[in-house]
């Protein structure tokens, strides 16, 4: 048996960014029309699943609490922040499109490698460490609202499977992750 609770993690829905296709980290962008419809998928979703006895937390940053509002909406939930679901930082790459990025890096193969080699970034080693602190934390089964990368992270450790397989981890907007007993389950409408 796992010693984590049961929990669903829910990654924040399309933002205006993610559409232009630049970094965000720990700046902000608003969602779009469709994150708010991915967002209200994660409702539909949600209001499938018991979740008696859950609470809810949501990184703190604007994408996050927008999708957190809309998605946990008439779940007579009250969503509180912790910032250790924020997602990973990207020190003086935040805000920059990840095209420039890759073409001005030659040692980075793809996105992944911009977040872990971000100067002033936070790298992977320590977004594994913030992550596992923060799971080990919990005391009960939770709904999670984060970001991409965190997500991956969150699902990684809970799965126990080596830092090295974050870029195989599954992503997506407007999904649910449940996970129990080191299982995971991709929920969808």
């Amino acid at each position: 048996m796992s010693r984590y609770p049961t929990l669903y993690i829910l990654r924040h829905g399309e933002t205006e960014w993610n559409l232009a296709n630049r970094l965000q980290g720990h700046f902000d962008s608003p969602l779009t029309d469709t994150g708010r419809a991915q967002a209200a998928a994660q409702n539909a979703i949600l209001k499938r699943c018991d979740l008696a006895g859950f609470s809810a937390l949501s990184s703190p940053q604007g994408r996050a609490v927008a999708t957190a509002e809309l998605a946990l909406a008439g779940l007579g939930m009250t969503v509180a922040t912790d910032p250790r679901l924020g997602e990973i930082g990207i020190g003086a790459w935040a805000g920059k499109s990840r095209d420039t990025l890759l073409r001005q890096t030659p040692d980075a193969r793809d996105s992944y490698d911009l977040y872990e080699h971000a100067p002033d970034g936070e790298g992977f080693a320590a977004l594994y460490e913030r992550c596992r602190s923060f799971l080990d934390s919990l005391t009960g089964p939770h709904v999670l609202v984060t970001h991409g990368i965190t997500s991956r992270m969150l699902r990684l450790i809970l799965l126990d499977h080596a830092p090295s397989v974050l870029r195989d981890m599954q992503g997506g907007q407007g999904v649910v992750f449940r996970l129990e007993d080191g299982q995971q389950k991709r929920l969808t409408l």
